[in-house]
């Protein structure tokens, strides 16, 4: 799947818009590299993803075209999340 939809329907970023902008601004890490928008997911990747000056890091547990809003959390896994990051997702 691609990152700017994965992104999308984890709900980490709400839109897919948003998603590929911050993926082609250069504020998405896949696995310790800048991720364009196209850049292939799969389970066991981790990506970071830096929001102005917070910063939240997550693995990826499975992936699924779709998924309902209150699955998307079993999508991925937090390692770091500043408060303002999830503030900012939900």
């Amino acid at each position: 799947m691609r990152l700017d939809k994965y992104l999308k329907v984890s709900r980490i970023i709400k839109r897919r818009t948003v998603a590929n902008e911050a993926c082609a601004g250069g504020r998405v890490t896949l696995n310790g590299k800048v991720a364009k928008p196209g850049a292939e997911v799969k389970p066991g990747d981790v990506m970071t993803i830096r929001f102005g000056d917070k910063l939240g890091q997550y693995e990826i547990l499975s992936v699924s075209e779709t998924v309902r809003k209150g699955d998307a959390a079993a999508m991925y896994r937090v390692i770091l999340e500043d408060a303002a990051v999830a503030a900012e997702r939900e």
